[in-house]
Protein backbone atom coordinates (compact mmCIF):
# COMPACT_ATOMS: atom_id res chain seq x y z
CA UNK A 1 0.00 0.00 0.00
CA UNK A 2 1.30 3.44 -0.95
CA UNK A 3 2.42 5.95 1.64
CA UNK A 4 -0.12 8.56 2.72
CA UNK A 5 0.87 12.21 3.24
CA UNK A 6 -0.39 13.51 6.61
CA UNK A 7 0.05 16.81 8.44
CA UNK A 8 1.73 16.02 11.76
CA UNK A 9 0.84 18.60 14.43
CA UNK A 10 2.34 18.85 17.91
CA UNK A 11 2.92 21.63 20.44
CA UNK A 12 6.20 22.75 18.89
CA UNK A 13 6.08 21.37 15.34
CA UNK A 14 3.90 21.05 12.28
CA UNK A 15 5.02 19.40 9.07
CA UNK A 16 3.92 17.14 6.25
CA UNK A 17 5.06 13.54 6.63
CA UNK A 18 4.50 10.43 4.54
CA UNK A 19 3.04 7.65 6.64
CA UNK A 20 3.19 3.96 5.70
CA UNK A 21 -0.11 2.17 6.45
CA UNK A 22 1.84 -1.08 7.03
CA UNK A 23 3.38 0.38 10.18
CA UNK A 24 2.10 -0.58 13.59
CA UNK A 25 1.06 2.11 16.07
CA UNK A 26 4.26 1.42 17.98
CA UNK A 27 6.36 1.95 14.85
CA UNK A 28 4.49 5.18 14.09
CA UNK A 29 5.10 6.56 17.57
CA UNK A 30 8.78 5.70 17.36
CA UNK A 31 9.12 7.64 14.11
CA UNK A 32 7.08 10.57 15.44
CA UNK A 33 9.51 11.04 18.32
CA UNK A 34 12.16 12.39 15.93
CA UNK A 35 9.59 14.78 14.46
CA UNK A 36 7.90 16.07 17.63
CA UNK A 37 10.40 15.35 20.41
CA UNK A 38 7.72 13.50 22.38
CA UNK A 39 8.75 10.04 23.65
CA UNK A 40 6.56 7.19 22.30
CA UNK A 41 5.26 6.30 25.77
CA UNK A 42 4.02 9.89 26.26
CA UNK A 43 2.21 10.28 22.95
CA UNK A 44 -1.56 10.40 22.55
CA UNK A 45 -2.47 10.29 18.86
CA UNK A 46 -5.59 11.27 17.00
CA UNK A 47 -6.49 11.51 13.33
CA UNK A 48 -8.68 14.35 12.13
CA UNK A 49 -10.12 14.47 8.64
CA UNK A 50 -11.76 17.52 7.13
CA UNK A 51 -15.32 17.87 8.36
CA UNK A 52 -15.10 14.84 10.63
CA UNK A 53 -14.54 14.18 14.31
CA UNK A 54 -11.06 13.28 15.51
CA UNK A 55 -10.40 9.55 15.74
CA UNK A 56 -8.05 8.26 18.47
CA UNK A 57 -5.20 6.12 17.19
CA UNK A 58 -4.86 3.64 20.00
CA UNK A 59 -5.24 -0.03 20.73
CA UNK A 60 -4.82 -2.56 23.52
CA UNK A 61 -1.89 -4.13 21.68
CA UNK A 62 -0.22 -1.34 19.74
CA UNK A 63 2.64 -3.64 18.70
CA UNK A 64 0.23 -5.73 16.66
CA UNK A 65 -2.23 -3.05 15.51
CA UNK A 66 -1.50 -1.69 12.02
CA UNK A 67 -2.42 1.72 10.65
CA UNK A 68 -4.53 0.05 7.99
CA UNK A 69 -7.25 -0.20 10.63
CA UNK A 70 -7.59 3.59 10.60
CA UNK A 71 -9.00 5.84 7.83
CA UNK A 72 -5.76 7.38 6.57
CA UNK A 73 -6.61 9.93 3.90
CA UNK A 74 -4.16 12.32 2.22
CA UNK A 75 -3.46 15.50 4.19
CA UNK A 76 -5.54 14.56 7.20
CA UNK A 77 -4.17 15.97 10.47
CA UNK A 78 -2.27 13.66 12.79
CA UNK A 79 -2.26 15.29 16.22
CA UNK A 80 0.41 14.32 18.74
CA UNK A 81 -0.42 15.25 22.34
CA UNK A 82 2.34 15.20 24.96
CA UNK A 83 0.89 13.57 28.09
CA UNK A 84 3.79 14.56 30.33
CA UNK A 85 3.18 17.24 32.98
CA UNK A 86 4.00 20.71 31.58
CA UNK A 87 6.95 21.08 33.96
CA UNK A 88 8.49 17.90 32.55
CA UNK A 89 8.29 18.92 28.89
CA UNK A 90 11.35 20.53 27.30
CA UNK A 91 10.61 23.89 25.73
CA UNK A 92 12.22 23.72 22.29
CA UNK A 93 11.24 27.35 21.57
CA UNK A 94 13.28 28.69 24.49
CA UNK A 95 16.79 29.37 23.20
CA UNK A 96 17.91 31.44 26.19
CA UNK A 97 19.95 28.56 27.56
CA UNK A 98 21.56 27.66 24.23
CA UNK A 99 25.16 28.75 23.90
CA UNK A 100 25.50 30.96 20.85
CA UNK A 101 28.56 31.83 18.83
CA UNK A 102 29.15 35.55 18.45
CA UNK A 103 31.59 36.63 15.79
CA UNK A 104 34.02 39.17 17.26
CA UNK A 105 33.48 42.62 15.82
CA UNK A 106 37.07 42.89 14.61
CA UNK A 107 36.71 39.59 12.74
CA UNK A 108 33.42 40.71 11.19
CA UNK A 109 35.05 43.92 9.96
CA UNK A 110 37.73 41.86 8.16
CA UNK A 111 35.20 39.86 6.14
CA UNK A 112 34.81 40.82 2.50
CA UNK A 113 31.43 39.12 1.88
CA UNK A 114 29.39 40.80 4.63
CA UNK A 115 26.72 43.49 4.59
CA UNK A 116 29.20 45.77 6.33
CA UNK A 117 31.75 45.29 3.54
CA UNK A 118 29.06 46.00 0.94
CA UNK A 119 28.05 49.23 2.71
CA UNK A 120 31.66 50.33 2.84
CA UNK A 121 32.16 49.62 -0.87
CA UNK A 122 28.95 51.43 -1.83
CA UNK A 123 29.56 54.28 0.68
CA UNK A 124 26.16 53.84 2.27
CA UNK A 125 24.87 55.00 5.64
CA UNK A 126 27.64 56.08 8.00
CA UNK A 127 30.21 55.35 5.31
CA UNK A 128 28.84 58.08 3.07
CA UNK A 129 31.22 61.03 3.54
CA UNK A 130 28.46 63.44 2.50
CA UNK A 131 25.78 62.07 4.81
CA UNK A 132 24.96 64.00 8.00
CA UNK A 133 25.50 62.29 11.30
CA UNK A 134 22.54 60.80 13.13
CA UNK A 135 22.56 63.65 15.63
CA UNK A 136 22.67 66.25 12.87
CA UNK A 137 19.75 64.60 11.07
CA UNK A 138 17.75 64.49 14.31
CA UNK A 139 18.37 68.17 15.03
CA UNK A 140 17.45 69.12 11.46
CA UNK A 141 14.19 67.14 11.75
CA UNK A 142 13.20 69.06 14.88
CA UNK A 143 13.93 72.39 13.20
CA UNK A 144 11.80 71.41 10.21
CA UNK A 145 8.91 70.55 12.53
CA UNK A 146 9.19 73.93 14.25
CA UNK A 147 9.12 75.79 10.95
CA UNK A 148 6.37 73.73 9.30
CA UNK A 149 4.12 73.95 12.38
CA UNK A 150 4.73 77.71 12.80
CA UNK A 151 5.82 77.21 16.40
CA UNK A 152 6.87 80.40 18.20
CA UNK A 153 6.82 81.84 21.70
CA UNK A 154 3.51 83.53 22.54
CA UNK A 155 1.32 81.52 20.17
CA UNK A 156 -1.68 79.53 21.27
CA UNK A 157 -1.63 75.78 20.79
CA UNK A 158 -2.83 72.44 21.99
CA UNK A 159 -0.68 69.44 22.88
CA UNK A 160 -1.13 65.99 21.40
CA UNK A 161 -4.40 66.96 19.75
CA UNK A 162 -6.14 67.11 23.15
CA UNK A 163 -8.50 70.01 23.83
CA UNK A 164 -7.93 69.52 27.54
CA UNK A 165 -4.30 70.51 26.97
CA UNK A 166 -4.62 73.96 25.44
CA UNK A 167 -2.09 76.60 26.34
CA UNK A 168 0.48 79.21 25.32
CA UNK A 169 3.95 78.51 24.01
CA UNK A 170 6.50 79.94 26.46
CA UNK A 171 9.79 78.41 25.31
CA UNK A 172 11.35 76.86 22.20
CA UNK A 173 14.85 75.40 22.36
CA UNK A 174 17.07 72.87 24.09
CA UNK A 175 16.35 71.62 27.58
CA UNK A 176 19.59 70.15 28.84
CA UNK A 177 18.00 68.88 32.03
CA UNK A 178 16.03 66.22 30.13
CA UNK A 179 18.16 63.03 29.86
CA UNK A 180 18.85 62.16 26.23
CA UNK A 181 16.89 65.23 25.21
CA UNK A 182 19.09 66.41 22.36
CA UNK A 183 17.43 68.99 20.13
CA UNK A 184 14.53 71.40 20.42
CA UNK A 185 11.73 71.17 22.96
CA UNK A 186 8.60 73.29 23.19
CA UNK A 187 7.61 74.56 26.61
CA UNK A 188 3.87 75.17 27.01
CA UNK A 189 2.00 76.83 29.87
CA UNK A 190 -1.28 74.90 29.89
CA UNK A 191 -4.55 76.60 30.74
CA UNK A 192 -5.39 73.86 33.22
CA UNK A 193 -3.01 72.42 35.87
CA UNK A 194 -2.56 69.11 34.06
CA UNK A 195 1.16 69.52 33.29
CA UNK A 196 4.36 68.03 34.66
CA UNK A 197 6.05 71.13 36.13
CA UNK A 198 5.68 74.87 36.79
CA UNK A 199 7.97 75.97 33.94
CA UNK A 200 11.17 74.76 35.57
CA UNK A 201 13.15 71.51 35.42
CA UNK A 202 15.83 70.38 37.87
CA UNK A 203 16.25 73.89 39.26
CA UNK A 204 16.42 75.67 35.90
CA UNK A 205 13.51 78.00 35.24
CA UNK A 206 12.41 78.51 31.64
CA UNK A 207 9.41 80.78 32.31
CA UNK A 208 7.14 82.04 35.04
CA UNK A 209 7.44 82.01 38.79
CA UNK A 210 7.45 79.10 41.27
CA UNK A 211 3.92 77.76 41.73
CA UNK A 212 2.21 74.91 43.48
CA UNK A 213 0.08 74.00 40.48
CA UNK A 214 1.68 72.26 37.52
CA UNK A 215 0.71 74.13 34.35
CA UNK A 216 3.98 73.50 32.52
CA UNK A 217 4.94 70.79 30.07
CA UNK A 218 7.84 70.24 27.64
CA UNK A 219 7.15 68.25 24.47
CA UNK A 220 8.74 67.64 21.11
CA UNK A 221 7.63 69.89 18.22
CA UNK A 222 5.67 67.14 16.47
CA UNK A 223 3.17 67.10 19.36
CA UNK A 224 2.34 70.79 19.03
CA UNK A 225 -0.59 72.11 17.00
CA UNK A 226 -0.58 75.90 16.67
CA UNK A 227 -3.90 77.59 15.96
CA UNK A 228 -6.91 79.44 17.28
CA UNK A 229 -7.32 77.64 20.58
CA UNK A 230 -8.87 80.06 23.07
CA UNK A 231 -9.17 79.22 26.74
CA UNK A 232 -12.08 76.84 27.24
CA UNK A 233 -14.96 78.17 29.30
CA UNK A 234 -16.60 75.31 31.18
CA UNK A 235 -19.69 77.44 31.83
CA UNK A 236 -20.14 78.59 28.23
CA UNK A 237 -22.51 75.81 27.19
CA UNK A 238 -24.43 75.45 30.42
CA UNK A 239 -28.13 76.19 30.29
CA UNK A 240 -29.77 78.54 32.72
CA UNK A 241 -31.14 76.88 35.81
Amino acid sequence: MADVPLIVISEFAQSERRITPAWTITQLKSKLETVTGVPPGCQRLSLKRSGAEAIPIEATDEDATYLTFFPLVPYAELHVIDTRPPASRPNYNDTSGVEKYVLPEEEYEKKTDSVLAWKKAEKLGRFDPNAPSYEQAKLAAFEREITSRDIAVGKRCRVGGEDTKRGTIKYVGEVKEIPGGLGAWVGVHLDEPVGKNDGSIAGTRYWGEPAGLKHGVFVRPERIEVGDFPVLDDLEDMEEI
